[in-house]
Formats: C-alpha cells, sequence, structure tokens
C-alpha cells in the first residue's frame, strides 16, 4: 500500500513538473521584430529583417510547445523614445516575449533597460556599440552578431600592423560612432599609432566635405569611418570625389556591409579591408541560407540579417528546451545550448549576454577580381570568436565571472 501511494504522489509530482515546464504565457510566443523601415539602416536591416524572422518561425513550423508562432514588426525611427514607448507597449500591453534586431544603438540601450526591469528578453543583431554587454550588460540582453570591439580589433590591428599607424577618424556623433572610434583608438594606441583628429557628423549626413577636408589636411596615413550604412556610403563616395585615395591616404571603413559596398561598386570600394560575421559565399551552407534570401528580396544579406535569422532559431530551439517561455528559463538553455548553424560554429553565449563566435577580415575585391555580381569579397583572415571580442579580464560587465 506504501509503495503505490509514493508511485503515485510521484507520478503526480513527474506531471506537476510536466505542466510547469510546458507553459507558454498567454498561450503564444511573440518576438517583436524593431528596426529602422524607412531611413539610413533599412537596408541593413528593415522590413526584410522582419520577413527573415517569419520565415524562421515557418521553419519551426509555426508552432512551439504546441503554441503559435507570432511576429510583430515596427520602426523605431532611429530615436530612442520611439523605440522605448513601442517596447514597453510591446512587453506591458501585447505581452510580447522578445524583442530583436534593434539596428540603432542609442534605442538598444534603452531597451535594454527595460528588459532589465520588466524581465523579458532582448536579441541585438544589427546593433554596433560594445557597451550592451560591457557597462550596461542585463541579465535578459544578447548582443548576437557583432561589435565595435570586435570591428576595431580586427580591422584597425589589420590596418596598424601593416604600416597604417596615423589615423584620422569620420564619426557618426552618437553612442555607436562614439564607442567605435573609441574602440578603435584604444587598439591602434596599443599598437603604437597615434590618432591625429577627429570629426564628428550628425547620423544620415548628405554633406560631410567639412569632415573629409580635415581628414584630408591632417596628412593622416588612415581615414577611419566609424559610422554605417548610409553615412559609410556617403563618406567612401566624397572621399574619392575630394581625391583622398588617390592621393594616398588609406580609407577604412569600421562597419562596411555588403549591401553598401553594393552601392559604393567596387571601383570606389576596392582595397578597402572590412571585418564582417558572415559571408554569402563562404560555403555550402551560407550559399544556401543567401539563395533563399536572395529569391525572396533579390540581394544578398548583410551579416545582420544572417545573424538574425540564426539568433531566432536559437531563441525557438531554447524555448523547446526548456519547455516554457519564462524568460530566466530560455535564457539558461540559450547560454548552456551552443550554436552550430551556417551563422556560426561552436558559437555561445556568455554570462554577459555576448554571443561569441568567430569574425572575418575580408579585403575588397578590385573590379576585374570580381566573377559574378556581389563577389566581392576576399577573405584575408578568421579571427577565433576568445580573440575577437572583449575578453573577461577586459568586461566592465557585472554578470561576467573573472576567474
Amino acid at each position: 500500500m506504501k509503495n503505490r501511494i509514493k508511485a503515485a504522489l510521484a507520478a503526480g509530482s513527474f506531471l506537476v513538473a510536466g505542466q510547469a515546464a510546458a507553459q507558454v504565457s498567454d498561450d503564444v510566443i511573440k518576438v517583436g521584430v524593431l528596426n529602422d523601415q524607412s531611413s539610413i539602416y533599412a537596408d541593413a536591416a528593415g522590413t526584410a529583417s522582419v520577413e527573415l524572422v517569419r520565415m524562421a518561425a515557418a521553419d519551426m513550423g509555426g508552432k512551439l510547445l504546441g503554441k503559435p508562432i507570432q511576429v510583430l514588426g515596427a520602426d523605431h525611427q532611429n530615436k530612442a523614445d520611439i523605440g522605448a514607448t513601442i517596447a514597453r507597449q510591446w512587453y506591458d500591453q501585447d505581452k510580447v516575449d522578445t524583442i530583436v534586431d534593434l539596428a540603432n544603438s542609442a534605442v538598444a540601450l534603452a531597451i535594454q533597460e527595460i528588459t532589465r526591469e520588466r524581465k523579458r528578453i532582448m536579441i541585438a543583431s544589427s546593433v554596433g556599440t560594445s557597451a550592451i554587454t560591457n557597462k550596461a550588460c542585463s541579465p535578459y540582453g544578447i548582443h548576437y552578431t557583432y561589435d565595435t570591439y570586435a570591428l576595431a580589433n580586427s580591422t584597425a590591428r589589420a590596418i596598424v600592423e601593416q604600416g597604417g599607424d596615423t589615423w584620422f577618424f569620420v564619426s557618426a556623433d552618437y553612442s555607436f560612432g562614439q564607442v567605435l572610434e573609441q574602440d578603435a583608438t584604444n587598439v591602434i594606441n596599443e599598437l603604437g599609432g597615434k590618432v591625429l583628429g577627429r570629426a564628428k557628423h550628425p547620423l544620415n549626413s548628405s554633406d560631410l566635405s567639412s569632415f573629409l577636408l580635415q581628414a584630408q589636411a591632417s596628412k593622416a596615413k588612415v581615414v577611419g569611418f566609424a559610422n554605417a550604412s548610409g553615412d559609410t556610403i556617403n563618406s567612401i563616395k566624397q572621399a574619392n570625389e575630394f581625391g583622398i585615395p588617390q592621393g594616398g591616404q588609406k580609407l577604412a571603413a569600421l562597419l562596411f556591409q555588403i549591401v553598401d559596398v553594393h552601392a559604393v561598386g567596387l571601383k570606389q570600394a576596392q582595397g578597402i579591408y572590412l571585418t564582417e560575421a558572415f559571408y554569402w559565399d563562404m560555403n555550402d551552407e551560407t550559399r544556401a541560407f543567401a539563395k533563399r534570401f536572395f529569391d525572396k528580396n533579390g540581394r544578398m544579406p548583410t551579416m545582420v540579417q544572417a545573424g538574425l535569422y540564426s539568433a531566432v532559431m536559437h531563441y525557438f530551439k531554447a524555448i523547446e528546451a526548456a519547455g516554457t517561455d519564462n524568460s530566466d528559463a530560455v535564457m539558461a538553455k540559450m547560454r548552456e545550448i551552443k550554436v552550430n548553424d551556417f551563422f556560426a560554429k561552436g558559437g555561445y553565449i556568455r554570462e554577459d549576454g555576448r554571443h561569441v563566435h568567430d569574425m572575418y577580415l575580408f579585403q575588397i575585391k578590385k573590379p576585374e577580381e570580381s566573377k559574378a555580381p556581389w563577389d566581392y569579397y576576399k577573405l584575408i583572415a578568421t579571427v577565433k570568436g576568445e580573440d575577437a571580442f572583449i575578453p573577461a579580464a577586459k568586461s566592465e560587465c557585472p554578470l561576467m565571472k573573472k576567474g
């Protein structure tokens, strides 16, 4: 009799545990894709990223733990207050489980604080500032694809080691540009180089002439662009108009993605070094993913779009493994399970929320070296994740174990 009671109690305990583990809040998994859909970062992220998340949901069968996956999209217009308002509404009223992509450092940092308060997950893919997993780290924030430290530690290091030891920065005057410039400056100084000057421009500037003339007058060996997307495109095009590279100064684009290269063209972009987390023509897996994207969008995916798909799939798999969409349980599984897909091999998420994976240093091909449309890059070096991102010893994140 006692054995039967023990067995019944054990079975009941197992049932209760199973029911608790298989809970989905509000009977739906909601993912909010928040990014720039109408301005400077719309090509790098934008509405195509919303469709990528929908593609990831469809690849999971449209359901998790028997509950439907719903994808929302919104444009924050590159304004932190608008992004924060949308995030609060999504988390508080619409019961969104996670907000992804972001595409603007100031917006991401604002939402990072909301994740901490609401205990909801944020996954930044198209965001640069390394502060997200450094001083501003959150137990619920993940920085997935790249950051300013990795870009500076790869691109700036390679250029300085090749003799480009004096720099002038043309930087975007907001959080991303400021942190990217500082991270690159740290690398330059560490290697014995020198920054001769800097000029900061507003976001989405059409006329960069005054800033570029300062760079030209500095006689620095390298003109470094600590900006992104349309600002980088304009910087390189106008630098060529002023004859800066023709005069012997090298151009360094610290964040330069494939759609930006396509917009500039190989004639003006040739020879520039850049660091990416993904390139469509690396192997059969990357080419297969790129073909799916190309068939829908008529162009190749950026690294942040490839990273976004990988991140969302990792999030979905963590929900399955946890048996719940509870943020703490899902975050634990996202840290426990390694990422092995077309985007990353052996990738892992640290205590600070940093997704650690290999980065790649490329050089843009000369026009005569390109054999087909979108054949733009030569692989120069693979930078191991542990070398690319902020090491634990340098981290200012209180969540990071340094032992």
